[in-house]
């Protein structure tokens, strides 16, 4: 299986952003840490080992980024304003930087976003903001509202970040963009995001966009031998 470890100057972000690229072809894979996680996250936690087939065969590459939750939705010393800003820039990191090194490293251009838990936020985020670069969305045990890191402070940037905020009031060209997209989201019968998995899905279904909402039993939570089993199953 092919690794390549892969660093750059992110002029979005202002610093050196790493990232590990694993296998040689086949449709692309955006993978998004959990909190504050880093970008070998998915090695150690064995989600790559798991799905050493699909990465040896071609079928699948797989780009695992870093993240900067440290610096924007987990960075209590500085105003709200401060860490949605910051999250801003990571997203032009993704749609400026990192999108176009994966068109440059991979003419597939299926690229699937996927993430577990706090990673599942980002990767629906980025997929639902910007569809056209996005043929499917794997979220694993993921909450899609942030406006507790917001402290009661509202404004445009936390609501354009805010998916159960700015879903219910999609329309147009990105609207139509999403219906495309392969939407998966998965949680456990007992994790502790199942209920905002249920509560987003109900959205999309109000907004007619198609989903597959996929509910392990009995007794799965929230932990990375689970997430290493469903994205497993929804990868293909």
């Amino acid at each position: 299986m092919q690794r390549k470890f892969v660093k750059w100057w992110s002029p979005s972000l202002g610093k050196e952003m790493e990232m590990l690229v694993f296998g040689h072809g086949g449709a692309p894979v955006l993978v998004f840490p959990s909190s504050m996680g880093r970008f070998y996250e998915w090695e150690d936690f064995k989600m790559i080992e798991t799905c050493r087939e699909q990465i040896e065969n071609g079928f699948n590459q797989f780009y695992c980024l870093d993240s900067v939750d440290a610096e924007s939705f987990y960075n209590r010393s500085v105003h709200p304003h401060v860490r949605f800003m910051r999250y801003r820039q990571y997203e032009s990191y993704i749609t400026d930087e990192v999108i176009p090194f994966i068109h440059n490293n991979n003419q597939n251009r299926f690229i699937i976003s996927t993430g577990a838990s706090f990673g599942a936020y980002h990767a629906a985020n980025i997929a639902l903001k910007h569809p056209w670069f996005f043929g499917k969305l794997i979220a694993m045990s993921g909450k899609f509202d942030v406006r507790s890191f917001a402290d009661d402070h509202y404004e445009d940037n936390v609501y354009f970040n805010n998916p159960v905020d700015y879903v219910p009031n999609l329309h147009g060209h990105q609207l139509e963009a999403i219906k495309k997209v392969d939407l998966r989201f998965v949680a456990g019968d007992q994790d502790i995001c199942l209920d905002a998995n249920r509560h987003f899905c109900h959205l999309l279904y109000e907004k007619g966009i198609w989903y597959d909402l996929d509910v392990w039993s009995p007794g799965v939570i929230h932990d990375w031998h689970e997430w290493r089993r469903m994205i497993l199953k929804h990868l293909p």
